[in-house]
């Protein structure tokens, strides 16, 4: 087996997935033309199998536009093949569980489930991750973010030492996150492990870092350091403060 998941880019393949008819945010799209309709239960309309609800979003910049902090060659491999396989996974697990609800055939159910969240986290953590970077980041958040970090952390030295050690102390997969905690009222590091699993519904992601190895490894091999040094100088700082603003203010996750 291939390290770090890419055996999944086969799903790329054998899936049958379609793409979507209307491009929306990439995180969902409920669209759908009438040829895409079926007559169903007293005659709704229903959608058919095989439409995808989910589809890949387009990056706010080019593949080399975070050279050399990550190379043009990582961007496109890390979307064009590991997200895109995310968004063909959840659109095949949500054509499986619709087929399992017809037959009413629930003995496949953990899998299917274990699947759908796998893939979904995969494709929420990549969408959010492509807007925390930017060519033009760097350098410390400002305003109310910045005097948050402060109180919650001390210092952005003192949560930025923490952040890298809680990336770096990744057993496996995953992520680094600062994320907003809707019942605490702050902000809070956390490890995310694979794609899903271990995070609280009260969190909001802020900024998060992708610690898999198809994140990095063409790049930085396994010093993973020297990948978390660079990825602070395309943190888009801009786009982290307009989703604590609006976790603080309505709880709300930005994509």
């Amino acid at each position: 087996m291939a390290p770090d998941g890419l055996v999944a880019d086969t799903a790329l393949v054998t899936t049958t997935w379609a793409p979507p008819l209307h491009r929306g945010t990439g995180l969902t799209d409920w669209r759908l033309n009438p040829e895409q309709l079926t007559a169903g239960h007293k005659g709704a309309l229903i959608p058919r199998r095989n439409v995808a609800v989910y589809s890949l979003p387009d990056l706010p910049y080019d593949y080399g536009a975070l050279d050399p902090h990550i190379s043009g060659k990582i961007m496109e491999l890390h979307h064009s093949k590991h997200h895109a396989t995310y968004v063909a996974g959840i659109n095949q697990a949500l054509e499986q569980l619709e087929e399992a609800r017809e037959k009413q055939s629930f003995g496949n159910i953990n899998v299917l489930e274990k699947n759908l969240a796998f893939h979904l986290g995969g494709h929420i953590n990549h969408s959010i991750f492509w807007k925390n970077l930017s060519p033009d980041g760097g350098d410390k958040p400002t305003g109310e973010l910045a005097a948050a970090i402060d109180q919650d952390f001390g210092s952005f030295d003192a949560f930025r030492a923490q952040f890298e050690a809680t990336a770096l102390g990744l057993q496996g997969s995953g992520w680094a996150i600062l994320t907003w905690d809707t019942l605490g009222q702050k902000l809070v590091v956390v490890q995310l492990f694979d794609q899903q699993n271990n995070i609280p519904a009260t969190l909001i992601p802020i900024t998060q870092l992708d610690m898999w190895e198809h994140a990095f490894y063409l790049d930085y091999l396994n010093v993973k350091g020297d990948y978390v040094k660079a990825w602070w100088n395309i943190v888009n700082w801009a786009d982290a403060q307009e989703r604590f603003t609006a976790a603080t203010s309505g709880g709300q996750i930005i994509f």
